[in-house]
């Protein structure tokens, strides 16, 4: 026992795999696991999924995830609009179509934008269904419990006090910030951003159609989501600057939105204080080793994505398959407390890293090639030789789509997680 287990008394739970953080990689490892048998216990700090997730981005790999896993017609009734295509502004006026889903021969070719809570509560009352699944609410994971120099589970605070989960394994899906990653101290490669990201949400009545609006004026750059009933925007700016932003007021920001995306001009004006805009700290890093004797991190805890193609919730819904897939039958085993155990842990970074690695490589790319410019001014189109083409041969469109929607290495549900119908 170390002398951090002391602080907490003897709450004491033993599970075979405790997963930190009940957000998608969490939950979706969570249901995989129990549904091939496996004793799972995910903590969750807060007591509901009630937050602000953003981009709240479902791609089309984690539509056919949700098919296969007999979710789909319950996610389906969900409010959500959806996204079909990307187009930017051409050195004609003209919008081309940079990305299109359509053309793509999958059973949902687009993303899904639906509050990320809603898809939480789906997955939690699926993963509920099965007898060795438990997820503890207000359980906030504080850092982890060492026997042996061998990671043996986690320590927790609660309403009810503070506590220990022993477990054969722990995942850690705590995000960028994780508790399980600064604990363990596994070494990270941070990439510099130059950019950080304000969200916000003006209501309005406008049709926005199935069209991503990425819009560019004078060093300011703005991503318009359609949403049911408002507009999502995505405001990017220079990082370091969230105190200037703030300082300047509502007033000017409001007026900056709306020389912006002139079509909302009208709706800006329901963003009453700088209180509606939330900051994001935009984040690009990568662990060197993903696991440790016991322990494993995936999605954001992990690799801290760019919000640049909103490719991070997809992309960690991916790790938690593959961990699903590789790791079930050595839980049920038990052979992740033996001496092979990291080698067996090594097999998940070895699948994912290469997605990940050509993942953050392109979106380096276009933090240099387009971000970085518009920001300085510089009007960001396609030229008109590009313009022509995918005007032409508007199929080739379907290139970064499945880069986007797709990504380089999907994980398909194991046959043993899968439903027979769809529900």
């Amino acid at each position: 026992m170390t002398p951090d287990d002391k602080k907490f008394p003897v709450l004491e739970k033993r599970t075979t795999c405790v997963i930190a953080g009940g957000g998608p990689a969490g939950l979706v490892l969570g249901l995989l696991l129990a549904r091939a048998g496996v004793e799972v216990t995910v903590l969750e700090k807060h007591a509901d999924f009630l937050r602000d997730f953003r981009g709240d981005t479902v791609h089309p790999t984690t539509l056919g995830l949700l098919d296969d896993l007999g979710l789909f017609d319950r996610f389906d009734r969900l409010p959500q609009s959806r996204i079909s295509h990307v187009a930017l502004p051409g050195p004609d006026g003209e919008d081309v179509r940079m990305v299109d889903f359509t053309r793509l021969p999958l059973r949902h070719p687009y993303i899904a934008m639906v509050p990320q809570w809603d898809l939480l509560d789906l997955l939690a009352d699926a993963a509920a269904a099965e007898p060795t699944f438990t997820l503890l609410r207000e359980h906030e994971v504080t850092g982890v419990i060492r026997q042996g120099g061998r990671v043996t589970g986690v320590t927790y605070k609660s309403p009810q006090g503070g506590g220990r989960v022993l477990a054969d394994l722990t995942v850690a899906c705590d995000g960028r910030w994780s508790a399980v990653r600064r604990a363990v101290g596994l070494p990270a490669k941070e990439y510099p951003v130059g950019f950080d990201v304000w969200w916000y949400r003006p209501p309005t009545q406008r049709h926005l159609g199935e069209s991503l609006l990425p819009r560019m004026k004078n060093g300011h750059v703005a991503i318009a989501i359609p949403r049911e009933g408002y507009v999502q925007v995505a405001a990017i700016g220079e990082k370091g600057t969230d105190g200037e932003v703030r300082a300047r007021g509502i007033e000017a920001f409001r007026a900056q939105t709306a020389a912006l995306l002139p079509d909302f001009a009208e709706d800006v004006s329901s963003i009453r204080s700088m209180d509606d805009v939330k900051h994001l700290d935009v984040r690009v890093d990568r662990l060197r080793r993903w696991h440790a004797d016991g322990v494993l991190c995936i999605g954001d805890a992990a690799h801290a994505m760019s919000p640049i193609g909103g490719v991070g919730i997809n992309h960690a819904v991916q790790d938690a398959v593959a961990t699903a897939r590789l790791l079930a039958k050595p839980l049920r085993a038990g052979r992740l407390t033996g001496p092979r155990s990291g080698r067996i842990l090594a097999h998940v970074q070895r699948r994912r890293a290469l997605p990940t690695i050509l993942i953050q490589g392109l979106q380096r790319l276009m933090h240099a090639r387009l971000i970085g410019p518009a920001l300085t001014g510089k009007t960001i189109q396609p030229p008109r030789r590009l313009a022509g083409v995918l005007r032409r041969s508007p199929w080739l469109a379907a290139i970064p789509a499945a880069v986007i929607g797709v990504g380089p290495r999907p994980e398909r549900a194991p046959r043993w997680s899968r439903a027979t119908r769809s529900g």
